[in-house]
């Protein structure tokens, strides 16, 4: 296959996939969306239009890259917003924060078309992961909403326990950080930065370095549905402007998706470590462990999807597969005959499932992973591993041994590393050994033996999948790691939690006092002392 086939002629994009050049200019702070005149980045789409026998990466705009200053200001908006817990918005009422919500969520609806077209150019993620992005985010946001209600519901009642009667709610913290990654730049930022939003608090979000311009068309939207100062934008570089927000020690909350080194960094600069509250989602390198009596059909169907599914540039992908000696000659030829029918392309082309990876230098990077471990004695065991530009076609590397860099790093790519093992321990030792533990899938029939290996992962990974592949969802269920692989968790509810802390306000149950709070309740005089049921 001749991979620069692969890449379009500018003619032979479609109307409706075409991309205008966007050069944003546009922040918002305090507010206000703010025109930047200075510096720029340029934003290069990792699709490549042909010319004849010559390839050229698309700029397809460009960002503002904000100084300290900018920065600073954004920081002093949101720091005022909250006023000491007693702005405009954390003393809103939990309805009046949900129509806010409810309000923008209605509104982000109708940029559908332009966020979708934005993903694909920016960050080669195919028209239907685009679209399904776009819509689970949607989703996420409406059961937010219900499960705020839900927790509401809940809080609205009084305890009177040993003669204290006392009412117990969720008060926000402060003002958040959220950062989140480039893989999903649109519902990973969200799934931080919506719940945070809801629950009181006052955002500054900055974009990751790929996936930036899909967030200009949300900019009116943040201004015009939340009070000035309570949504804050910046754009540049992370090691011009995270630092002096950290440094100032007025951040409360950093919602971080990304690498653990990063994270530490960001982290460390916080004069008051004690005061910071971290949620973090990082690196992961979870294992499938396929047995010698798994249905091979189902295991090698789950390990493809798993393993590649967005060229493998997800947190929760397989990472790296042991497969039992009995069977692993048998897997191998399933597996690199499923791999190596997939479909590479544009995103917009229909049933493609390898796109172009959006990371400067990746497609060298990988190669150099795979050089190590052929140079150690592996092989490519399928047709892949052929690179065009920003094209990688799938490598199987196989047999991958603990000397290797494949066999403890993670990829974040279309290369699957295939470990050959005789004995159960040898999966539990890796688990254990391994600076990650998000996930991990089983593949077998026994139920003894799968029950043992269960009962040993769940010690090391927060979730551990029987017959199918690591994922995220559904968003009702919690999502989070061991070790470096996350700090907090984010489900729809756990997420509401993480951003906001149990707080009581409590009286002895004297006649005096429960007048008191009687009348609180009758006048409305508080939003936090309330019995109000939102339906």
């Amino acid at each position: 296959m001749n991979l620069k086939q692969i890449f379009p002629e500018r003619k032979d994009i479609a109307a409706n996939y075409a991309v205008k050049r966007v050069d944003q200019k546009e922040y918002l702070v305090n507010g206000e969306i703010r025109i930047w005149n200075g510096q720029t980045h340029e934003i290069v789409s990792p699709i490549c239009v042909r010319d004849g026998d010559k390839l050229e990466r698309q700029v397809i705009g460009s960002t503002p890259l904000v100084g300290e200053k900018e920065a600073l200001e954004a920081l002093d908006a949101a720091v005022k917003a909250w006023d000491l817990g007693r702005g405009e918005w954390p003393a809103k009422s939990v309805e009046d924060r949900i129509a806010c919500v409810q309000k923008f969520v209605v509104g982000m609806q109708t940029k559908r078309d332009e966020i979708v077209n934005l993903l694909m150019w920016e960050i080669g993620k195919s028209y239907k992961d685009s679209c399904k992005e776009f819509d689970r985010t949607i989703q996420y946001i409406v059961e937010t909403i219900d499960a705020l209600k839900e927790l509401d519901r809940v809080s609205s009642r009084f305890q009177i326990v040993d003669g204290i009667v006392a009412q117990i709610r969720r008060s926000p913290y402060g003002t958040v950080l959220c950062m989140g990654p480039f893989n999903y730049p649109l519902n990973e930022t969200f799934t931080t930065l919506i719940p945070a939003l809801i629950m009181g608090n006052t955002v500054i979000f900055k974009p990751a370095k790929y996936g930036v311009l899909l967030n200009r068309p949300l900019l009116e939207l943040f201004r015009d549905c939340f009070p000035k100062g309570v949504v804050n934008s910046l754009y540049g570089d992370g090691k011009v402007i995270i630092g002096p927000l950290m440094k100032s020690g007025k951040i409360d909350v950093l919602a971080f998706i990304g690498s653990a080194k990063t994270a530490n960094i960001i982290e460390k600069q916080h004069p008051y470590p004690n005061r910071l509250r971290t949620i973090l989602g990082l690196n992961a390198k979870n294992p499938a462990i396929i047995l010698e009596d798994a249905d091979l059909s189902v295991a090698v169907k789950e390990a493809v999807t798993g393993s590649l599914s967005y060229n493998g540039q997800r947190c929760t992908a397989l990472k790296i597969l042991f497969v039992h000696r009995k069977i692993v000659d048998r897997f191998l030829e399933e597996f690199s005959k499923a791999v190596d029918a997939l479909k590479l392309g544009m995103p917009w082309d229909e049933d493609v499932s390898i796109t172009p990876l959006p990371e400067e230098g990746k497609t060298e990077w990988l190669k150099s992973m795979v050089d190590d471990a052929l140079a150690k004695g592996a092989k490519i065991v399928n047709k892949g591993g052929e690179i065009c530009e920003t094209l990688y076609k799938p490598a199987v590397i196989y047999p991958v041994t603990p000397d290797m860099v494949l066999y403890n790093e993670e990829q974040f790519g279309p290369i699957v590393p295939v470990v050959q093992f005789d004995r159960d321990e040898e999966i539990i030792e890796y688990a254990a050994h391994s600076t990650y533990g998000q996930q991990a899938s089983v593949f077998g029939k026994d139920p003894i033996r799968v029950s043992r290996l269960v009962d040993a992962l769940v010690n090391q990974v927060c979730r551990v999948n029987i017959n199918c592949q690591c994922q995220r969802g559904p968003d009702v269920f919690p999502f989070t790691g061991r070790k470096d692989s996350a700090e907090g968790t984010l489900s729809v509810s756990d997420a509401l939690r993480a951003f906001s802390i149990r707080t009581i306000a409590a009286a002895k149950a004297t006649d005096q006092n429960k007048e008191l709070i009687r009348n609180i309740l009758k006048n409305r005089n508080s939003s936090f002392i309330n019995t109000d049921f939102i339906l």
